[in-house]
């Protein structure tokens, strides 16, 4: 997606407005408008950036990206694979992670911030290769999978009554906290 004709729209409305102040106006939005195109280009990958989470968000499992190559984005989907894989292969990945496929994306809290928000997380790369083949044998991307994990161990987490914790165990061991 070229961003040209964009930032050189804004600066085309913005002369436009300045010929209405006069001379002195025109002068100083002429100088101005070479400055603003670095603003007004990451304000519109900004813009294209929350438009593809809100995208993603609607169209779990699949996802849609922006890459930025050069000094125009690109937007990449990901979506699900129709065709069916086989029956040893969809068994392998239902028993891998059926409690991710099957878990839905949470919802906005009633508060009303339902904002995304982005991490960094730093895996071993054993586990990313792992995380990639579970993703890929759902048909989902790395995010969602991951997002579709964190739901589901928080809710198995809240449906696991709490247990309390016995001190003392059989035998010479103990276990837990001592100042």
């Amino acid at each position: 997606m070229k961003l040209n004709p964009y930032v050189a729209g804004v600066r085309s409305e913005l002369l436009t407005v300045a010929e209405a102040g006069g001379d002195a106006a025109l002068e100083l939005a002429e100088r101005l408008t070479s400055p603003l195109e670095a603003a007004i280009r990451l304000t519109l990958l900004q813009a294209l950036s929350a438009a593809a989470e809100e995208i993603t968000a609607e169209m779990a499992p699949g996802s849609v990206e922006v890459r930025l190559r050069g000094a125009d984005p690109e937007f990449v989907v990901a979506v699900p694979a129709s065709a069916a894989p086989g029956p040893a292969a969809e068994t392998a990945a239902e028993e891998r992670s059926a409690s991710v496929s099957q878990v839905q994306l949470p919802s906005a809290p009633e508060d009303g911030d339902g904002q995304m928000v982005r991490i960094n997380l730093r895996l071993p790369a054993h586990l990313k290769s792992r995380v990639e083949e579970a993703a890929d044998a759902l048909g989902f991307s790395v995010n969602t999978w991951l997002v579709r994990a964190a739901a589901a161990a928080l809710e198995n987490e809240a449906r696991r009554p709490r247990q309390p914790r016995n001190t003392m165990t059989t035998g010479q061991s103990l276990s837990g906290w001592a100042r």
